[in-house]
């Protein structure tokens, strides 16, 4: 279910009726319901990998702290999973619907994975109770320890099968075939679960602070479910962490005025991203990289600008509509972007850009690495490690790794000269030349790396390389330009984050404009936005990852 469509907004409407009306606990159990409701629009069949995920981790969560469980905690999430298993793998709706319209007489409600649900799910509460057998006997340190590696073994072990398997086989098989050998390599026939790898790192975390001692194990199971599965942030992102999120979904919550509003404004402000920007250029992006013919310097230069422009729009659109419906609910999610294409070095853009996936990745891997204790080597190698990692974690493709690993030279060159040159930077009014040299140079280097991460292949960014520094410069334009909405909407958009920027890069500047500049501002963006539903409705380009 997309947050730009209609089906959406009947849905949220009735949830958040609902919500209204209900007491505490229902909201939690009803906003739960909602979650998967809203995750199995795309496949239902997922939802058992997702409710898979949440009682390992819930499981491991409570043994590695306390090293008991008690018979609820046990049995309550077992028998969760296994209901799972059977209504979302088990049974055939797909089936059963067309039954129900008389195209089909075949038995509806039996599906061809009953048997290996009827058999899986047993034998994997017999593995669960061993596994559970063994963590208890050990004493605390090493409960710990072998909890947490647990957690990481499974749940990175239903990532890299479901997202990566066959993108190492088949780049095992080109290798051998390189060399002159042979390769036949077997693939899995499975799709990729959209969201999988923004949930997997969300309930990592909170297995990870358990074992820093960090945050308490949650006695409530449905808490952690939700936790998990929190629709508004599931599928694309903020990846949030335990110790926010599940304090605000265990206790009651109160919805203000302000919140209300705040949330109205993001969804509006998200929506303006999305449709009207994004969706506007997207066809402009997909000609210039879909292109078989020979494109001009003036088509990848301008190609790579509308690239960054609709990723930005469409991921921070996305992150902004996510806090808008949580703030709806009473939720306060992190803010995941703050003015990125204003950052000054790459350390800054990391700050601004992605900000729950950079600091993931900094708080768990480049921290559990040694993070910068140690030597300036030492430091350059895990900033490496930990960028190569955040480009495989965007997909399975050599062009992410390739991305990954020009962001962490980058970081590292900049790592190696700020440590070099010595003393502290001056400090210099935002619109200094100086500073606006910086961010003008910057924003070079986030671009070329927007044509790594955009590419088809690595043929396509050597093609695209020599075009951009070798060939002739022209101004011949093959693609079509952006509609009129993602035109109007950049310039107001560019106006609305300079202002921004002038005002300290606050990522609640709206809050502070008065009341009819707000209004007016926010009537300007719908309007815009209604012109851009004139654009062919597009699915978040995050959602892939």
């Amino acid at each position: 279910m997309l947050f730009n469509s209609p089906e959406f907004l009947v849905f949220l409407a009735v949830v958040y009726g609902l919500y209204r009306v209900l007491a505490f606990r229902a909201q939690n159990l009803m906003l739960l319901a909602a979650s998967y409701l809203f995750y199995g629009w795309w496949d239902w069949r997922f939802l058992f990998l997702m409710t898979l995920s949440t009682t390992i981790d819930y499981w491991v969560g409570l043994t590695m702290e306390r090293g008991r469980l008690t018979p609820h905690q046990k049995v309550a999430p077992a028998i969760f999973l296994s209901l799972c298993g059977l209504f979302f793998v088990g049974l055939n709706f797909g089936e059963l619907g067309r039954t129900l319209i008389g195209q089909s007489t075949a038995m509806p409600l039996v599906g061809p994975f009953m048997p290996y649900v009827l058999a899986g799910i047993p034998a994997f509460l017999l593995v669960a109770a061993l596994a559970y057998r063994y963590l208890s006997s050990l004493p605390e340190e090493r409960r710990l320890k072998a909890g947490v590696k647990l957690s990481l073994v499974v749940q990175l072990g239903i990532l890299g099968t479901f997202k990566y398997f066959n993108f190492f086989v088949d780049s095992f098989a080109e290798l051998v075939s390189s060399v002159g050998l042979h390769a036949n390599p077997a693939h899995l026939n499975i799709i990729l679960p959209v969201g999988i790898s923004f949930y997997t790192f969300q309930s990592l975390s909170y297995a990870i602070d358990i074992y820093r001692r960090e945050i308490r194990a949650t006695d409530r199971f449905l808490d952690f479910a939700l936790f998990v599965s929190f629709f508004p942030q599931l599928v694309a992102g903020p990846i949030e962490r335990a110790r926010n999120l599940i304090p605000q979904l265990s206790n009651p919550r109160v919805i203000t005025l302000e919140d209300t509003t705040r949330g109205l404004y993001l969804i509006v402000f998200g929506l303006f991203k999305k449709v009207a920007i994004a969706d506007g250029v997207a066809p402009f992006v997909d000609q210039t990289f879909g292109s078989t013919g020979t494109l001009s310097w003036a088509d990848v230069v301008l190609g790579t600008v509308m690239f960054a422009v609709q990723i930005y729009c469409d991921f921070s659109g996305y992150s902004d509509i996510a806090r808008g419906v949580a703030k709806l609910f009473g939720v306060e999610l992190m803010v995941n972007f703050n003015l990125p294409y204003f950052a000054k070095n790459p350390r800054d853009f990391w700050r601004r850009w992605h900000i729950s996936l950079s600091t993931w990745l900094s708080d768990y891997l480049y921290r559990s690495l040694g993070g910068n204790r140690g030597s300036l080597a030492f430091t350059s190698r895990n900033l490496m490690l930990t960028m190569l990692f955040g480009g495989l974690w965007h997909g399975a493709a050599w062009n992410f790794v390739l991305w990954g690993f020009y962001h962490g030279s980058v970081l590292t060159v900049h790592r190696v000269w700020t440590a070099t040159r010595g003393g502290a930077a001056a400090v210099r009014p935002l619109l200094h030349p100086v500073e606006v040299a910086k961010i003008g140079g910057f924003l070079l280097i986030t671009l070329y790396g927007w044509l790594l991460f955009r590419a088809t292949s690595l043929q396509q960014v050597v093609e695209f390389t020599g075009i951009l520094f070798t060939g002739p410069i022209s101004f011949d334009v093959a693609a079509s330009p952006p509609r009129l909405s993602a035109l109007i909407g950049m310039v107001l958009l560019a106006g609305i984050e300079i202002a921004q920027y002038l005002r300290g890069g606050n990522a609640r500047f709206y809050q502070l404009l008065p009341a009819p500049a707000l209004g007016q501002l926010t009537a300007a963006m719908l309007f815009v936005t209604v012109m851009g539903t004139s654009n062919e409705p597009a699915q978040f380009i995050y959602f892939q990852f």
